[in-house]
């Protein structure tokens, strides 16, 4: 495919699937109660750092491959392979231990747990197409996938139980899994599977999933602490007003899975990091205007979009539109980051992202709901911000390099 044909389907596929939640979140918000959607929305949330991590360990490494020879078709098929099963024995223990536990949340997280190596695995197909330079391939199933989610989904009652949504979820993942794989399975045929060098150590999974712990994972479940211990509706209410953004999910992960190698292709260093402050620039404003769009939406559509989670959710508006505008400087200086020396991002994670939930709690203690939002803006301002001083002292630091070896090159003076 022509690289703009192939950067079309790879963003299009990204905003199917980010859609496909949106959805899903938007018709759990109006089939539930408030309570029940606060339940959802938690089992939900464990399902997402669930999906990182899958993404973050076979999948991000995955990417990197180059070429479409013997070797990337099996690493494609491998990863496959490896996710279902590390999601089949991680679903059957969480199943396992939730049959003991009393409750809706625990029952809808044993429904998790069953479905789980369904939508990781249809999930994990997606980077297999792409890798194998076929996003058309993850475009098509995600669509298929969305037609069925919408499809199941739309036949539910009120009132219908969290473990029930999230079964029907999950199973309507099926179909687009069965294609995915057909499919995958014609591209792989014949190439080598090979499961234990994701298990070695020295992976590259291993560091990418330890920065998405303490970059995304750390702050979603310090959410579901600050629910359990302290107002469960907390949950419900930021996770109703994130998704509300969430096309501009569909933005950063397009620009975190395929903006290396689309940069990589500008020869001069310097241009690359321009061109990234300029995709963050223009991020940051597409967040400003997205939030000022849903700000003016009458509350007869919001409670259409969100039900009884319209409400707060609009309340966190200003604060969750700050906190996007800084997440979009943050997430494009961490691509330049990744292009310049990858190895500095990991400290910057740990550092910002306990940085983050500190501002969260405190902001809970402080102001409740709407002051944990702000917390979390204020943690991806400091994380934006110092990431961006990251990468002007490294292009300081190559430039000064790159002056000593053209001096070192250059005759000596008779």
């Amino acid at each position: 495919m022509r690289a703009r044909t192939a950067v079309l389907c790879s963003v299009a596929d990204q905003g199917v699937a980010a859609l496909t939640n949106i959805l899903v979140l938007v018709a759990a918000a109006r089939l539930s109660t408030l309570a029940d959607f606060a339940r959802f929305s938690a089992v939900y949330l464990v399902f997402t750092v669930l999906l990182g991590v899958s993404g973050a360990y076979t999948g991000q490494p995955l990417v990197l491959k180059r070429g479409a020879g013997e070797e990337t078709r099996g690493a494609c098929r491998s990863a496959v392979a490896f996710t279902v099963l590390a999601a089949a024995v991680l679903g059957a223990l969480l199943a396992a231990v939730c049959v003991l536990v009393p409750g809706d949340t625990a029952r809808a997280l044993l429904m998790l747990g069953l479905v789980l190596p369904v939508v990781l695995g249809q999930d994990a197909v997606r980077y297999a197409f792409s890798t194998l330079q076929q996003p058309y391939l993850a475009l098509l199933s995600d669509l298929l996938r969305l037609g069925c989610v919408l499809g199941a989904l739309s036949v539910q009652d009120y009132g219908a139980s969290p473990a029930r949504l999230i079964a029907v979820w999950g199973l309507s993942a099926l179909p687009a899994l069965l294609l995915s794989a057909t499919l995958l399975h014609r591209a792989t045929a014949g190439s080598p599977l090979r499961l234990r060098p994701m298990l070695r150590r020295g992976h590259l999974g291993q560091r990418f999933t330890v920065e998405f712990g303490v970059g995304n994972a750390t702050g979603q479940l310090s959410v579901l602490g600050l629910g359990a211990v302290g107002n469960p509706l907390l949950v419900g209410a930021l996770r109703g007003a994130t998704t509300l953004f969430g096309p501009l999910n569909v933005l950063f992960t397009s620009a975190t899975s395929f903006g290396p190698p689309i940069l990589g292709r500008i020869g001069d260093e310097r241009r690359r990091i321009r061109a990234t402050a300029a995709l963050a620039a223009a991020l940051a404003g597409i967040a400003a205007l997205w939030a000022t769009v849903l700000a003016l939406l009458p509350d007869t559509a919001g409670r259409q979009l969100l039900g009884d989670t319209w409400p707060v959710a609009a309340d966190l508006l200003p604060a969750t539109g700050s906190q996007y505008a800084a997440m979009a400087v943050g997430t494009c200086g961490l691509l330049a980051l990744r292009m310049l020396d990858p190895r500095t991002t990991l400290a910057i994670q740990v550092v910002f992202s306990l940085t983050a939930v500190a501002f969260l709690a405190g902001g809970y203690v402080v102001g409740g709901v709407p002051g944990a939002a702000w917390g979390l803006f204020l943690g991806s301002l400091c994380k934006a911000t110092a990431t961006w001083i990251r990468v002007a002292r490294l292009r300081r630091r190559t430039a000064a390099n790159d002056e000593d070896v053209t001096a070192d090159a250059l005759p000596a003076a008779p």
